[in-house]
């Protein structure tokens, strides 16, 4: 009867004895409680626990991804949406992980969803497309200010998709080619005003200069015969005649009739 008694409370002794050892890994700390009330933070590394006294929570500290669910969001410019968004977080304070809120990863999930659909409702669908950066910003900062007194750094947010109807997609094709034609008419537009500018100011250096003109002929003349064309339609103005004529003659002019004054022929 004795050995008996002495085999139970031996292996009685070695269960606790191998309880009160614990092994934490680097990312590891474990929140110690002593009656129920916190004692202190431990680890990494060995960790002895006091069976019965004491108890242990293993918390993580690595960075933690989370898959925020798709929420219907509707834009202030009254657009229904699906978006969804991934979350980057990781416990700083092993203590007020556990102590402040009951389950710290429920909680970061439930937040970050209904900051992501008051945040993006008070944006225009256009925003949401084009200036997603300035959006995960304002998402990451909100979560982090809300998450700090539970001792969890909120260190990057980022909005994964964007899902329209066929309607609203179909709209924004059409709004995107109204916006590309206007751009090519706007650029033609300005083209045509350069090379105004540019030809008055060609237009204004060959009459300072007439010469300037003909040499332009010539090199025209030059570009046309070296086509495969028989018949070539030159125009020639008369006032670049002129300046062929030898020098000191005078350019022909048609010189008017005049009527007589005294009456018609025959009148003496």
């Amino acid at each position: 009867m004795l050995m008996e008694f002495l085999g139970v409370l031996g292996a009685l002794a070695l269960f606790f004895l191998l309880g009160m050892f614990r092994v934490l890994r680097e990312y590891e700390r474990g929140v110690v409680f002593l009656l129920g009330r916190f004692w202190r933070v431990k680890g990494p590394g060995l960790v002895v626990i006091i069976p019965i006294v004491q108890q242990m929570v293993r918390v993580d500290l690595r960075t933690l991804v989370m898959d925020v669910p798709p929420q219907d969001v509707i834009s202030r410019d009254n657009v229904s949406v699906k978006v969804n968004a991934v979350l980057y977080f990781r416990v700083i304070d092993p203590k007020h992980a556990i102590i402040n809120v009951m389950n710290f990863l429920e909680a970061t999930s439930q937040l970050a969803q209904t900051t992501l659909r008051s945040v993006l409702g008070q944006h225009e669908l256009d925003e949401m497309l084009a200036a997603r950066d300035r959006l995960n910003a304002d998402i990451q900062a909100i979560l982090d200010a809300q998450t700090e007194a539970w001792g969890i750094k909120v260190s990057n947010v980022e909005l994964k998709h964007v899902d329209l109807n066929e309607s609203m997609i179909r709209a924004i094709a059409r709004q995107a080619e109204a916006e590309r034609e206007r751009r090519a008419k706007v650029i033609h537009a300005e083209g045509e005003l350069q090379a105004s500018h540019k030809l008055l100011e060609a237009a204004q250096i060959l009459a300072a200069q007439p010469q300037a003109l003909q040499l332009r002929y010539l090199q025209t003349l030059t570009e046309i015969a070296g086509e495969k064309s028989s018949t070539i339609v030159f125009p020639v103005p008369l006032d670049m005649l002129q300046g062929w004529l030898r020098p000191g003659a005078e350019p022909v002019h048609e010189t008017p009739v005049q009527e007589d004054p005294g009456g018609g022929p025959g009148t003496d």
